[in-house]
């Protein structure tokens, strides 16, 4: 199973940093989270007493940290599995949640090193009831910029992230497209194998 592959460039990796090892900010608004969120995480990715070798565990053990609680994993899951979701009994759905959870880990914790003084410039916060969108661009050294939208919800009256869209293409919706193809092809089972091996 291939990887998503808006995570080749370096701009598009930092902004997944960004979307997974946030902080939770108390303040209201879902932009205040954001922000917060990438400041937090672009602090972390700088501090030159993380950038050695040795370091690289704690630096992702740092991020890490900030995880649980502003990322939606469990609606992130649900969506990537689509209609199959519905199939599973209240267990499978648990287990296959922090299948996810772990397999994404996996993925972002392996990208840290890729950080080159991106940049985020914020634009609009569109709100609709229990809904959010965030509207931003991450700026690489060379000055190319890469769109990006975030994707929150309101969960339990905290706001928090369940997808984001770079370049117009849906993380939840690239998952989607890539587990139906595995389950589709071979089996549900196949596709919580190739997930606990992605995860190491």
């Amino acid at each position: 199973m291939k990887r998503v592959r808006y995570f080749r460039t370096a701009s598009c990796l930092f902004v997944a940093l960004c979307l997974s090892f946030a902080v939770y900010a108390k303040a209201g608004d879902p932009l205040d989270v954001v922000k917060t969120a990438i400041d937090k995480a672009i602090q972390i990715l700088k501090d030159p007493k993380l950038q050695t070798k040795d370091k690289k565990q704690e630096r992702i053990d740092r991020l890490k940290e900030a995880i649980n609680p502003i990322f939606d994993y469990e609606e992130m899951a649900k969506r990537s599995l689509g209609s199959h979701w519905r199939r599973r009994s209240p267990a499978e759905q648990e287990e296959f949640v922090k299948l996810f959870r772990d397999f994404l880990e996996k993925v972002y914790s392996d990208k840290v090193d890729l950080y080159n003084g991106e940049k985020v410039i914020f634009g609009r916060e569109i709100v609709d009831q229990d809904f959010a969108q965030i509207e931003s661009s991450v700026v690489n050294a060379k000055g190319e910029e890469t769109a990006v939208v975030y994707r929150l919800r309101r969960v339990d009256g905290k706001w928090k992230v369940y997808d984001a869209v770079v370049e117009n293409i849906s993380i939840v919706n690239n998952y989607r497209s890539q587990f139906d193809r595995v389950i589709s092809k071979s089996s549900y089972d196949e596709l919580k194998r190739m997930l606990k091996e992605k995860a190491g």
